[in-house]
């Protein structure tokens, strides 16, 4: 029996199908704010059992890019609910992807001339889009202090309380893509002698904390976290194979011991087999597989088990009806991108799981 279309309930989520719309950045946010372009944006794509939104900022020092939406004041929690309001009436999940850019960012795209932040003061490579300038360098980061690392936390745990008041079942951690909880995991970008850096240990420790302290404040049930072992986006390069293994199956122990909802992979090329076993082996509540599935591919994931829910991104980002379409077998749209303006490599080359095999 195919699963991808069935009802899909372990712990915490309670969905009408295995699908999930993957976050992605569509800088639609003028002045930060969710609007109705987004609201009808998302309830144009409820065919999915469970949403999670663009990344979206705890702070206004995590607001790297342009236009991108936050949840750290009043009138963001309002604005939100018009989107939790609209998805809910179609019987879908939705989630709010929590994310601060960290270093990914330029000052001209943070607000009252706050300077971005991050593990180091290592400068990404590359440029950024800002809308008063045009493309830019991203900025030198200032080095978060303890104090400053205290305060982020703070930042995340209130995020999290607003995004529950404005109706969301919950909230994604972006340890993802380069940002700045997976800045602190990568020894290239986290040159730290303190314990939030060093070993692997003292590397996973922010993502850990911020969890533990949102799980106290929200619920673990109500916390998803993203992660994307192997990945080289936002120049954060390479390191020891087996040192990122281990990274991220003690990361995945320690999110399985908080018991959060779910683990979210943004899959590439370069993780090895052996790291979602592992994976899979240390956490027993709900992983979600991303990036380059098909039809087929997405069906197979789930029969084996490697996964218990697929998302898409970019298939529904230019097919509102991509649920009803794949369960017709039907032609999809053609994605039109990238614009010469897109978010660092958020539009990356796709590829085929089909190497796992």
């Amino acid at each position: 029996m195919k699963k991808l279309f069935t009802p899909y309930e372990k712990g915490f989520l309670k969905l009408k199908n295995h699908l999930v719309i993957a976050p992605m950045t569509r800088s639609r946010a003028i002045g930060n704010l969710p609007n109705a372009l987004m609201a009808n944006y998302y309830a144009q794509r409820t065919g999915a059992g469970l949403i999670i939104t663009e990344g979206t900022s705890p702070s206004p020092e995590g607001l790297g890019y342009p236009r991108i939406p936050g949840i750290f004041c009043d009138k963001q929690v309002e604005e939100w609910k018009k989107v939790t309001d609209a998805v809910h009436q179609k019987g879908s999940k939705i989630f709010l992807q929590l994310m601060h850019t960290g270093r990914i960012a330029h000052v001209s795209n943070i607000p009252g001339g706050i300077q971005p932040v991050g593990p180091s003061n290592i400068k990404a490579a590359g440029e950024i889009f800002t809308d008063s300038h045009g493309m830019q360098q991203h900025s030198v980061p200032v080095v978060l202090s303890l104090e400053g690392i205290t305060r982020v936390i703070t930042d995340f745990v209130k995020a999290s309380q607003n995004a529950v008041l404005a109706g969301f079942d919950g909230v994604e951690l972006h340890g993802a893509n380069g940002y700045l909880l997976e800045q602190f995991l990568n020894p290239n970008v986290n040159d730290r002698t303190d314990q939030y850096g060093g070993n692997l240990i003292k590397r996973c420790r922010l993502i850990v904390e911020i969890t533990q302290a949102i799980a106290a404040a929200i619920g673990p049930e109500k916390i998803g976290v993203r992660l994307s072992p192997f990945s080289q986006l936002c120049d954060q390069g390479s390191y020891n194979t087996n040192e990122v293994n281990q990274t991220y199956i003690y990361l995945a122990s320690k999110l399985d011991k908080s018991r959060i909802a779910y683990i979210h992979l943004s899959t590439n090329p370069e993780i090895p087999e052996k790291t979602y076993k592992a994976i899979r082996s240390v956490f027993n509540n709900t992983i979600i597989l991303c990036n380059g599935l098909t039809r087929q591919t997405a069906e197979q994931t789930l029969q084996e088990g490697l996964a218990d829910l697929v998302a898409f991104g970019r298939g529904f980002l230019a097919n509102p009806d991509f649920v009803a379409r794949m369960g017709r077998n039907v032609p999809f749209n053609d994605l039109d991108c990238c614009p010469s303006y897109s978010l660092q490599q958020q539009c990356s080359t796709n590829y085929s799981l089909s190497t796992l095999k």
